[in-house]
């Protein structure tokens, strides 16, 4: 058997903490398996470095971020390596570089191509357990990148993918899935299983265990994932295909703060102005989610959307740049905002969800901005003051809790 182990920055903190991963995954060895271990930068290391470079740089170049950030990971690896030849296994750390993880040229957020899989399954044939540094890629150019953010998460995938894995854990500090933040609604359940799918949307909405791009590359790879703790022996949540899942309604409730509203006003009420709108956004890298538009009056029609919190200042500088040509009277925002999200696949099959989630907001006197539809996802844009009291009041609305 052959499983891919892949443990955040939390897990590998500390001297304690790597020696704990490093006797987990010397169990699985010695059960018999083939075990590759993904590694993420120690602790706060990351943050660290970034703030180094900014002392030195404030406007350094991606090319060299990745130079230094890919550093992080390096450290993880050769400790853990370090860690598991002292308790007498046979180890070896592995860069991008060494086991070549193919990637697109972008630095800061490159993406893989493809992954040479010779080193890696040299190294296991010799009997080690083979550790190789999350997040990094190599490009054409035969320079270091790095994925973004939750890339850990997409090279234990991609990692998994490639050697025909049997199973990629990740490990984290939570004991899997819940139906919500157990953080902030106290009754959440752990779910045993939950589809790619359901997975990817609450990933994409708000909740953090796993990073969307890491679920897209297991399912188009169909490679079963499981999240588990890394600091008990949970069993953890399966995420794969949803043949045998159970039925319910609604599986999960996601909140992300992270998130802005802006409104253009008085644009021309005409065909192509919203193309135009949203195509120079996406040409500047702003992804847009939630859209309304208001009906026309006068001639002219309202467009309000959502974007990431972090895209609120760029994208209305880009607005206000094009204003003439996008036929923009007036650019508005609000960032204290929250969408609020409910996924389950047993939507499609059950009519009225949308209106058990909607009396559960007003019986908890929670007003509605804005709402976004799909398959299995219904999406609210809330105050963000609102949003812990509206998690709750959703989730005990679906009876989640235990």
């Amino acid at each position: 058997m052959l499983i891919v182990k892949k443990f955040g920055g939390s897990s590998v903190a500390n001297k304690e903490r790597i020696f704990n991963v490093a006797r987990r995954c010397i169990e699985e060895y010695k059960n018999g398996s083939d075990v590759v271990v993904v590694l993420s930068a120690m602790g706060d290391t990351t943050d660290q470095l970034i703030a180094m470079a900014e002392d030195i740089n404030p406007k350094a170049k991606k090319r060299e971020m990745d130079m230094l950030l890919t550093t992080g990971e390096q450290v993880s690896a050769a400790l853990m390596a370090m860690a598991m030849q002292a308790l007498d296994v046979p180890a070896v750390s592995l860069n991008a570089f060494q086991v070549m993880m193919h990637s697109t040229s972008r630095y800061g957020n490159a993406r893989f191509k493809r992954v040479e899989t010779e080193r890696i399954l040299h190294e296991l044939d010799s009997r080690k357990i083979v550790i190789v540094t999350g997040f990094q890629g190599v490009n054409k150019y035969d320079d270091i990148t790095t994925l973004g953010r939750g890339g850990s998460d997409t090279t234990a995938v991609a990692l998994a993918a490639a050697l025909h894995a049997d199973r990629c854990e990740i490990y984290t500090d939570v004991d899997g899935v819940f139906t919500a933040d157990p953080r902030v609604v106290k009754n959440a359940r752990k779910l045993d299983e939950v589809t790619y799918d359901e997975m990817l949307e609450l990933a994409s909405l708000g909740a953090k265990v796993l990073h969307n791009r890491s679920v897209e590359m297991a399912k188009k790879y169909n490679v079963e994932l499981v999240v588990r703790s890394s600091l008990n022996d949970t069993e953890g949540t399966v995420v794969r295909e949803g043949a045998d899942m159970e039925k319910l309604l609604v599986t999960g409730v996601a909140a992300d703060k992270n998130t802005a509203r802006i409104s253009v006003i008085g644009v021309l009420d005409k065909p192509g102005i919203a193309f135009n709108i949203f195509d120079t956004l996406a040409k500047n890298n702003i992804n847009v989610d939630i859209i309304l538009q208001s009906v026309g009056r006068e001639g002219t029609k309202d467009i309000s959307f959502t974007v990431a919190g972090d895209d609120m200042e760029h994208a209305i500088e880009i607005l206000e740049k094009n204003k003439k040509r996008l036929t923009i009277k007036e650019v508005s925002c609000n960032p204290n905002v929250a969408k609020l999200s409910v996924v389950g696949a047993g939507m499609m099959s059950n009519p009225g969800v949308a209106a058990k989630m909607f009396e559960a907001l007003y019986n908890s006197r929670v007003n509605i901005n804005m709402i976004s539809t799909s398959e299995i996802r219904i999406t609210v844009l809330v105050d963000e003051k609102d949003i812990d009291k509206a998690m709750n009041a959703v989730h005990d609305g679906f009876a989640m809790g235990e």
